[in-house]
């Protein structure tokens, strides 16, 4: 095999280990991301569902709307 072609060959594998680091890097970097959305989601949910129990109590009661 020719040296150039040697030479070529390495630095495209280079730039390409590069890429696959920067890849690597972006998807741990969302990954992350989804993971505390997730748990910020899954709060929400909770307190619309502890809100929407809480309003339902409130109904319950007899008391006079607010128009009599």
């Amino acid at each position: 095999m020719d040296d150039n072609r040697v030479i070529e060959i390495e630095t495209k594998l280079a730039h390409q280990e590069h890429l696959l680091s920067k890849l690597n890097d972006a998807l741990t970097d969302q990954q992350a991301q989804i993971s505390e959305l997730e748990v910020f989601c899954r709060s929400l949910l909770d307190r619309m569902k502890s809100l929407l129990d809480g309003s339902s109590a409130d109904q319950a009661t007899d008391e006079r709307p607010p128009h009599y």
